[in-house]
């Protein structure tokens, strides 16, 4: 995804040079990116980047007036109101719009960059003291991979561009992989691959004579945990005032935004109180090709009544004729964050952009408001992986564990959003500027203020809906929460969504095996058209039975993929032979070794 590169170090400059371009190249992944470097070789600074043209943080690096700081900044700042305009009466000179006010920013305010809102990273040099310092945002969100060497301090936006220059860190962490293999990310701030970790969540790292000086942090969510839980009602008044005053901030900028509208509850009130004018927000829905999802028919309601534009986005043949290649981009983007199940995502995103640059969505609502867990360990079929590696899902179970025991919230934002969802967000982010309000620093201090009592259902954000749309409240969701408010039909709706919700899953990836051999008896009635695409738009398990299966086979069969040390040749040949059959479910087993096997080809096989 867009973002920088660079070394700090004191090896010769033209050696320096040769490594940030190579860095460069690894990241310039679409003609609609932009690109540059700066470097100052007295303070062994050499930085590159990657922007969408025409973001927030195209038009790199920033000067100062005297040209003592230099700042390159990758991501978005959703700042108070009149934060430049004050800049400006101070004496400072800003261009219209865009982010020149945060280079005077970081001048005047000794905490920078504590009070900026939104998810980013940058570096900072500061020629008078002759430092340079890299940051981020408070979540990580917009992740900076970084590897230490006695040549000098690699960072980059993808862990790839530190690949490209340093080859020998082409191999696999093993504790790493049964994190990937378990939970389906990398924990702790680390990588898949050996020597490269992740910048921690509000970091301020300060660099002196081409050396790592000084490792700190501006911010520690413990400072919002120590916060005084509030009464309800005192609650859902301050959540509603900070949430309605703060999403403006979302809809700033130049660009165009899209409105990614679900079924569910978290767009819904974003439509609730942004109040567009009608025709001004277009909107659009992920749809598949079975039937119209209850995503589409709930959020071609929400359009209508506000009078706004809505459009399906469909993963139809299109995509699927096209799946080995967006299956190994997705892999290759996110450097093996995000699996193959993702890809249908990465269709839908190319798609969107030709809506709009900007894509506004409703995500980390539920975990922030709620303070859900959205992953947990999976156990992987028996006899897949070789018995070496099993001690280390073990680990892997072992140290979610660990983490969890935390404040909720503190884990749903500050370790599950950077570390879980970070892979499909590093997807989304190659094609389009995504924005949510939901991880606002305001919403995410007051949501830490929440009595438990209204974390256990979604009464909160219904009335949420209601007080900023009423109509839009009257609307039921794709699972049957809100509506009219009467206990009949609304009881036996959210039971009949419940009931196809499960049964879908059930039908789909997470079929038990002796269902499968059930369907498998039953295979020319075609059963699967009753159940799925009522809730979702993609559906692997029957996509590698019958559509995918020559890609599945190619690829899992291949002398290379079932050489593997980490898996048992015999049990992935008879898994993958069982699942094109048809009477056994692997979804989940193809979805990882077919990730991985991506991920080796893409990145380790390649040293």
């Amino acid at each position: 995804m867009p973002g920088i590169v660079g070394l700090i170090t004191n090896a010769h400059r033209e050696h320096a040079e040769q490594q940030l371009l190579a860095m460069l190249a690894t990241i310039r992944h679409e003609p609609f990116y932009v690109t540059g470097t700066w470097k100052d070789e007295s303070l062994g600074v050499y930085v590159g980047w990657a922007a969408r043209k025409d973001s927030f943080s195209d038009g790199m690096p920033l000067s100062s007036e005297s040209g003592d700081a230099v700042l390159v900044f990758s991501g978005e700042d959703h700042p108070e109101p009149g934060t430049a305009a004050k800049l400006k009466e101070r004496g400072h000179t800003l261009s219209a719009d865009g982010p020149s006010y945060l280079v005077h920013l970081c001048e005047e305010d000794p905490s920078f960059p504590a009070g900026l809102n939104g998810w980013f990273h940058g570096l900072l040099v500061d020629r008078s003291r002759k430092t340079a310092t890299l940051f981020n945002d408070r979540f990580g969100m917009h992740r900076l991979y970084y590897h230490e060497s006695k040549d000098g301090f690699y960072f980059a936006a993808e862990a790839k561009a530190i690949l490209a220059v340093r080859p020998e860190l082409r191999r696999a962490d093993i504790k790493g992989l049964g994190e990937l293999i378990a939970l389906g990310c990398v924990l702790e701030n680390r990588t898949i691959f050996e020597g490269i970790h992740v910048l921690p969540p509000a970091s301020t790292w300060s660099f002196r004579n081409g050396s790592l000086e000084c490792r700190s942090s501006y911010f520690q969510p413990q400072e919002w945990e120590e916060q005084e839980p509030l009464e309800p009602e005192t609650y859902y008044r301050e959540l509603r005032e900070v949430f309605s005053r703060n999403l403006p901030r979302y809809f700033n900028g130049t660009q165009p935004i899209g409105m990614s509208l679900t079924g569910g509850l978290d767009t819904r009130a974003i439509m609730a109180w942004h109040k567009p004018s009608p025709g001004s927000l277009p909107c659009y829905t992920f749809g598949g090709t079975y039937r119209e999802c209850r995503d589409v028919l709930v959020a071609r309601q929400v359009a209508r009544a506000c009078g706004q534009p809505h459009q399906v986005i469909r993963c139809d043949q299109e995509f699927i004729s096209s799946f080995p290649d967006y299956a190994e981009r997705t892999v290759y983007l996110t450097d093996g964050c995000a699996d193959v199940s993702c890809s249908p995502v990465l269709y839908g995103c190319q798609k969107a952009r030709e809506i709009a640059p900007v894509r506004m969505t409703g995500n980390y609502g539920d975990q922030v408001l709620r303070g859900l867990r959205a992953f947990k360990p999976s156990v992987p079929a028996p006899g897949l992986f070789a018995l070496d590696l099993l001690p280390h899902l073990d680990e892997a179970r072992e140290t979610y564990s660990k983490i969890t025991d935390t404040h909720p919230l503190t884990f749903a934002a500050f370790r599950q959003a950077p570390w879980h969802h970070y892979g499909l967000l590093a997807l989304e982010q190659t094609q389009l500027t995504m924005r949510s309000p939901f991880l606002d620093n305001d919403v995410v201090r007051i949501t830490f203020r929440a009595p438990e009592s209204v974390t256990k259902n979604n009464d909160l954000r219904i009335r949420l809906i209601a007080d900023g749309n009423f109509a839009l409240r009257n609307i039921r969701t794709d699972m049957g929460f809100a509506g009219n408010g009467k206990q009949f039909p609304g009881a036996i709706l959210r039971r009949y969504h419940a009931f196809t919700f499960k049964a879908e899953y059930a039908y789909d990836h997470g079929m038990p095996q002796w269902v499968a051999q059930v369907d498998h008896a039953f295979s020319p009635l075609h059963l699967e058209c009753i159940f799925l695409g009522r809730h979702k738009y993609y559906h692997f398990r029957v996509w590698y039975r019958d559509l995918l299966a020559n890609y599945v086979r190619e690829m899992l069969l291949d002398s290379r993929t079932v050489s593997r040390p980490y898996l048992q040749r015999n049990s992935l040949e008879a898994m993958v032979r069982c699942h094109i059959k048809g009477d056994r479910n692997y979804t989940s087993e193809i979805h990882r070794i077919l990730s991985l096997e991506l991920l080796h080809r893409a990145f380790i096989d390649a040293r």
